[in-house]
């Protein structure tokens, strides 16, 4: 019999979704634990150090924390139904949706769930943490105040009221009509099982994007596709799936991943540069820091700017680190693929000062 593993996490909590997800596609036996204040404080910050859902416990009583590392341990632990693809086409799209959905749909998820009609809700949500056995009045009250603090984070996105509309005009005119349109033909990104993309997706649009009252009827009404793609990926898929063959990659995903290139890799590759630079004026620092300054960013014609986001570049080192270990043969059909997307230059980047995570927290690498 298999033993169970702990999921703590919450239903608001937008990589919780992505993990649970996977967890129910991966048949892997799990029960959820709610992270209240209390579960906070006397299991995740003591065995984990950070104050970060979700954390997977595994049977034989290992914390792990961060969706991509909770991934890349239970592929290794359970590679039945496994979720990379093994064709380098696929593979390789699959980390670049998993990297757009973990990074940059985290743009429209904090928009639409701070700046429209999300409440009461969403103070409900948040009073849960804190107070799940008190009236609803009180978790309202406390909800509002702990709300306040994720509401702050929104400027550090560069989401302003100079950016809004491109924001609203990218994810709703862009994103949800080509998202539509995709799950319209296929089940999941690369063909009738999901792969790592389709659970990184998950994230964004499950726990802000579908379960949020005012984008969630947004979705509904824009993209009822992707409305039950995001209720498929809850459910246990009885059958295994298979992605298409030949390494294909659906031309409907063609125009999200030229936009990708387009907009969010420059700010990735200025993140790089920007930690570089860091790393020598701060030789002795054991740590690196979650923001190190700002940077421009454009979204449709609308430039803004945003913090700069250091974990962005543990991200981009697996999308490179993936590329590379591709061989020639391989390589020269992926560069055909990326060259009309305005992707291969940002493949072949250099990064001269890695980091790496020990203990949950980001440093620079000795190696």
């Amino acid at each position: 019999m298999q033993q169970q593993y702990t999921l703590y996490g919450a239903p608001l909590s937008l990589y919780t979704g992505k993990v649970r997800a996977y967890l129910i596609f991966k048949n892997v036996p799990y029960q959820e634990v709610f992270s209240s204040l209390k579960v906070y404080k006397t299991i995740l910050i003591p065995q984990t150090g950070v104050r970060v859902i979700p954390v997977l416990k595994t049977p034989l009583g290992e914390y792990l924390q961060d969706t991509a590392h909770i991934i890349d341990t239970l592929e290794q632990n359970h590679p039945e139904r496994s979720v990379i693809p093994s064709s380098p086409k696929q593979k390789l799209v699959s980390y670049l949706f998993e990297n757009w959905a973990d990074e940059w749909l985290v743009i429209p998820a904090m928009h639409y769930r701070w700046n429209k009609a999300n409440f009461p809700f969403i103070y409900q949500e948040f009073g849960k943490v804190v107070a799940p056995n008190m009236p609803a009045f009180i978790r309202a009250f406390i909800g509002k105040k702990l709300g306040a603090k994720f509401k702050g984070f929104v400027p550090l996105l560069g989401i302003t009221q100079k950016s809004i509309p491109a924001i609203e005009d990218w994810y709703e005119g862009h994103v949800l009509a080509l998202l539509d349109k995709h799950f319209g033909k296929y089940d999941y990104l690369l063909g009738s099982k999901p792969c790592l993309g389709d659970f990184g997706l998950m994230g964004p649009l499950f726990a802000h994007l579908y379960r949020d009252p005012a984008p969630g009827a947004l979705m509904k009404k824009l993209a009822p596709n992707l409305a039950r793609w995001v209720e498929r990926m809850n459910q246990p898929q009885q059958v295994e799936g298979a992605y298409l063959s030949d390494d294909e990659i659906p031309d409907t995903l063609l125009p999200l991943l030229k936009r990708m290139f387009k907009e969010q890799w420059p700010i990735l590759i200025n993140t790089v540069k920007s930690l570089e630079t860091w790393s020598k004026e701060n030789p002795q620092a054991l740590e690196v820091p979650r923001t190190i300054g700002e940077h421009q960013f454009t979204i449709g014609n609308t430039t803004e700017k945003r913090a700069i986001g250091t974990f962005h570049q543990w991200k981009v080192q697996r999308i490179l680190d993936c590329y590379q270990q591709f061989d020639n043969t391989q390589k020269a059909a992926v560069d055909a693929f990326l060259q009309p997307m305005g992707g291969l230059a940002s493949m072949q980047i250099k990064i001269n000062q890695r980091v790496e995570r020990v203990n949950n927290k980001l440093v620079i690498s000795d190696h």
